[in-house]
């Protein structure tokens, strides 16, 4: 079993910065991919950003690029979020989420396990 827990959601204006965290705990893989996702009401669960085991890999989603950056801290086990220039649009609750092996997907259901998430709230 492995055990996320996220931190660092809150409320920001518009083009304002937040950072969220995600520990990690419990019996984890050899290899093994983490992510972020989110997700707003009446909206299915979007994907945000992943990045694999050794952080040699990342991949955004679109809406995201070059204002949102993951990192990890492998002494820490704690997974990170920078999230720059802000909008409205990004207002939902945030996911870490754990997926064993080594390839990054965007799907959700490709995950196995999920933190509780934590809400950011970005006003205009």
């Amino acid at each position: 079993q492995v055990q996320l827990v996220e931190s660092g959601g809150g409320w920001v204006q518009a083009g304002g910065s937040l950072r969220l965290s995600c520990a990690t705990s419990g019996r984890t893989d050899s290899n093994y991919v983490m992510g972020w996702f989110r997700q707003s009401p009446g909206k299915e669960r979007e994907f945000v950003a992943a990045i694999t085991l050794s952080g040699g890999s990342t991949v955004y989603a679109d809406s995201v690029k070059g204002r949102f950056t993951s990192s990890r801290d492998s002494a820490k086990n704690t997974l990170y979020l920078q999230m720059n220039s802000l909008k409205p649009e990004d207002t939902a609750v945030y996911y870490c989420a754990y997926r064993r092996g080594y390839f990054i997907l965007p799907s959700a259901k490709q995950y196995d396990y999920w933190g509780q998430g934590t809400q950011v709230t970005v006003s205009s």
